[in-house]
């Protein structure tokens, strides 16, 4: 079992939607993550936080309506920012020291991002929470996610995923053929050019040392389940050399 001391917790937005009402939030899903964290943060894991924005704003609306592919990106990281602030506020409700950190200038909001003032805060207790991605166009919060695990120096990115187990060599929801894959490293990942993982957050990680465990976000129990059980999800990690 490893031995997880700073993590990475990517988080789908779609998730974190009431469905069933048609919200963008659902308060017990919200409560769930911040009782997951209250227990990482028990076990003396530091914890970083990357959310999406499906909830809230999705790129294949933005195609139909005719949206500048750019502007259709600022605002699925403005949605993030949403996100993030509705995570902290529930954290700091159950107890939890919590600060997001954005990409983009909005500081009456949140500080603008920075590596340094991410790990101060960090090893001062809070759950630190990356807002709007990369801050630039043409990226995805999984590349957000990569890139602030190696700024921190993580151990791990935890990547919960909407509906799927982890990580197949086809959509699982097209292909019935799909084969599942437990253990790759992050050299097999870009030749088999998955769609469920982003190929710029591959290259970033591919010659760190940090895992990365990609497994279904549906059941939220599955971010404490992937502390204690190695075989969860898909685990990808650097190949030897």
């Amino acid at each position: 079992m490893e031995n997880y001391k700073r993590v990475i917790l990517k988080l789908s937005g779609e998730a974190l939607s009431d469905k069933a009402n048609n919200k963008i939030f659902k308060p017990d899903t919200l409560v769930k993550i911040a009782m997951i964290l209250k227990e990482y943060h028990e076990q003396n894991i530091q914890v970083g936080i990357v959310v999406g924005a499906g909830n809230i704003w999705r790129g294949k609306l933005a195609n139909q309506m005719g949206f500048d592919p750019e502007d259709a990106d600022y605002m699925g990281m403005v949605a993030t920012i949403v996100n993030a602030m509705a995570i902290k506020s529930v954290l700091e409700l159950n107890g939890l020291k919590a600060k997001v950190l954005s990409a983009l200038a909005v500081e009456d909001v949140a500080p603008k991002y920075d590596k340094e003032s991410a790990k101060k805060l960090l090893n001062e207790g809070y759950v630190v929470i990356f807002a709007a991605g990369t801050g630039k166009p043409n990226f995805t919060t999984d590349t957000c996610a990569a890139l602030r695990a190696v700024d921190i120096e993580a151990d791990a990115i935890f990547m919960g995923k909407e509906g799927v187990e982890g990580v197949y060599t086809t959509n699982p929801l097209i292909d019935k053929n799909a084969q599942f894959i437990n253990t790759a490293t992050y050299e097999d990942m870009i030749a088999l050019n998955v769609q469920a993982l982003d190929q710029s957050a591959l290259e970033v990680l591919k010659d760190s040392p940090i895992v990365l465990r990609v497994f279904q976000m549906n059941n939220l129990d599955n971010f404490i389940k992937v502390l204690k059980d190695d075989k969860i999800g898909t685990v990808i990690r650097k190949g030897k050399q």
